[in-house]
């Protein structure tokens, strides 16, 4: 598979990463515990972090971003785990962080192997 579509793999996760996460905890089921904006914020900022760097394809924040999607993976296996009433979400997370994580490990290989 050629480079390029590696790199949009990992866009799709991302984008369906960041849209699931601000749907799920202000539309879908917010938190009744907590201020949604502070869940928000722990939620939304750590995939923000490389961001800018993911648009520009830069290597290391693909790397980043990557080791990043598998803290959302460990959240998304655990809710699917402990709340069987929100089991469609956490598998959605699951699915679209590891997409994130494969689309950019896999973007970065390819990358380093033809340097």
């Amino acid at each position: 598979m050629k480079r390029i579509y590696y790199y949009y793999m990992a866009l799709f996760g991302f984008f369906g990463l960041f849209i699931l996460l601000m749907l799920w905890n202000t539309v879908l089921v917010p938190s009744t515990h907590l201020p949604i904006s502070l869940v928000l914020f722990a939620v939304i900022t750590p995939l923000l972090l490389p961001f800018k760097g993911l648009l520009n394809a830069n290597l290391k924040s693909c790397t980043w971003m990557s080791y990043i999607s598998l803290f959302y993976f460990t959240h998304g296996a655990a809710e699917a785990y402990n709340s069987p009433a929100e089991i469609y979400y956490a598998l959605l997370e699951v699915f679209f962080s590891l997409l994130l994580c494969a689309g950019c490990a896999f973007y970065v290989y390819k990358a380093e192997k033809i340097t």
